[in-house]
């Protein structure tokens, strides 16, 4: 099997998962860094703020903004790195965290009183 970028990304690595949809309730969230010019800083940061689930979560004025990308299942999450990191301001966007959460509850443990 051939691995690129975007199946690495949408966890499509293992040949096992490859065919797999994300399970219902399976909720996204990655953490990104977004580099730019100083100067087209207010105009990335603009463009990113309008797509979908995703949010400016700190600011650098030289140019670095973290953006948190919320989605259901891991194909949205791809989709809106690929589309941030083709914006026409935009010099890199580097996915930094990746996390799901099944919506599973954690397990209780008896605490002795």
């Amino acid at each position: 099997m051939t691995r690129d970028r975007r199946q690495f990304i949408r966890g499509q690595w293992v040949p096992q998962t490859a065919k797999l949809p994300s399970p219902d309730g399976t909720a996204e969230i990655a953490s990104i860094l977004v580099q730019t010019r100083p100067e087209r800083l207010a105009a990335a940061e603009r463009a990113i703020r309008a797509i979908e689930g995703a949010e400016v979560f700190q600011r650098d004025p030289k140019g670095k903004l973290v953006v948190v990308i919320e989605a259901a299942g891991s194909d949205p999450i791809g989709e809106t790195l690929t589309r941030i990191s083709l914006l026409p301001d935009v010099i890199t966007a580097t996915l930094v965290y990746h996390a799901t959460d099944a919506g599973e509850p954690a397990p209780k443990e008896d605490i002795a009183s």
